[in-house]
């Protein structure tokens, strides 16, 4: 099924408002009589409850299970793997075909396109490393592993283990990052051991990706040093809001932790066809939660891309629900609150830059 093209068009037009939108906010910050009604002060259950979503940045430890995650060797061969189109079965396509840095590691479509069209949106990479399950059905649990699916799936970068390994093999440059990284010639690897080399490799890169502090970050710091909350540090429809994603809307229930992810698998109501009569069950109809740090600049959203804007999702939430999560019946003003506080979780700032990368030797 072709991607839908109203909501790719809609999602695209919200990313390009999304600069005035939040300057708009910031005039509302600092006009506070705009406000429709001034927050009550904060409950120390709703302090204790914004105060765990930080502090971020989250310093995270190497991944012990792969021996070259956070080694500066393997952060570059990651890079030059990720984009290179080479990778792929008909070298027309690399990772960031996909997950474009410009556009916060995801590609902005209602779903993938690569080899063929793919039934599910393609997700952000950003902050991936604090994920414990890969993938929208958590079907990899690492993050070499998950490296590794797309480059095998027909439907993705369709390429062979045998043909990446005669590419590390054959490419003087790759075969000396290889030989660099791991310790070893391609050349006298088997197969298998190259392309989950390359995994660990790319997994090592993606670690990197990390968003940076939000307005919200900002604000649920002061609140933890307990000073004021001034409109003009955090807008009063943005504090209404939080308040909202840790009481009423019970969005933290899911949406937890300093990445606002907890990383399981629910069922959120969205559809489980991919087109009409071919089912994507997932695991059992349930997806993974996803982070909703930089969500603002990654529609569509869902996991098969059905959703446009925030505010759709917000109402998805408040007027169907699922099996799991009940309809939150959240007035007109509410549903504008909750979407100030998700844009406030966001800023327009993209730490990545890419390496100017000597040729190795």
């Amino acid at each position: 099924m072709a991607p839908n093209h109203n909501v790719r068009v809609r999602a695209q037009a919200a990313i390009r408002g999304a600069a005035s939108a939040l300057a708009a906010l910031a005039c509302l910050a600092l006009h506070p009589g705009a406000s429709a009604q001034e927050p009550a002060p904060f409950t120390q259950d709703e302090i204790r409850a914004i105060l765990a979503h930080g502090p971020w940045p989250v310093p995270l430890a190497n991944d012990p299970g792969n021996r070259v995650s956070g080694k500066r060797e393997a952060v570059e061969f990651g890079e030059r793997l990720f984009f290179d189109q080479r990778l792929s079965g008909s070298g027309k396509f690399s990772c960031g075909s996909c997950h474009v840095p410009e556009r916060n590691w995801t590609d902005n479509r209602t779903r993938g396109q690569a080899a063929a069209d793919v039934d599910r949106n393609t997700p952000t990479l950003m902050n991936v490393r604090m994920g414990r399950r890969f993938g929208w059905d958590g079907a990899a649990d690492s993050l070499p592993a998950q490296s590794v699916r797309p480059i095998l799936s027909a439907r993705e970068l369709g390429a062979t283990t045998r043909h990446v390994a005669e590419l590390m093999r054959r490419d003087e440059q790759l075969s000396c990052r290889y030989r660099k990284t791991f310790g070893a010639s391609p050349s006298a690897t088997d197969d298998y051991t190259v392309l989950a080399d390359v995994g660990k490799a790319l997994a090592a890169f993606q670690e990197t990706f990390e968003t940076p502090p939000t307005p919200f970050d900002r604000f649920r710091n002061a609140l933890a040093r307990g000073e004021p909350i001034k409109p003009w540090i955090y807008s009063e429809a943005a504090q209404r809001g939080a308040r909202l994603f840790v009481g009423k809307g019970t969005c933290s229930s899911c949406h937890s932790g300093p990445n606002f992810s907890s990383g399981e698998l629910r069922d959120n109501g969205f559809s489980v066809y991919a087109a009409k009569g071919r089912p994507d069950p997932g695991n059992n109809g349930a997806f993974k939660v996803p982070t909703l740090r930089h969500l603002f600049l990654t529609a569509p959203y869902g996991h098969h891309g059905e959703v446009a804007t925030l505010s759709d999702a917000v109402r998805h939430y408040s007027e169907r629900g699922s099996r799991e999560v009940r309809p939150l019946n959240l007035t007109a003003g509410e549903q504008t609150d909750l979407v100030v506080f998700l844009e406030s979780i966001s800023t327009f700032s993209n730490p990545w830059r890419p390496d100017d990368l000597n040729r190795c030797r």
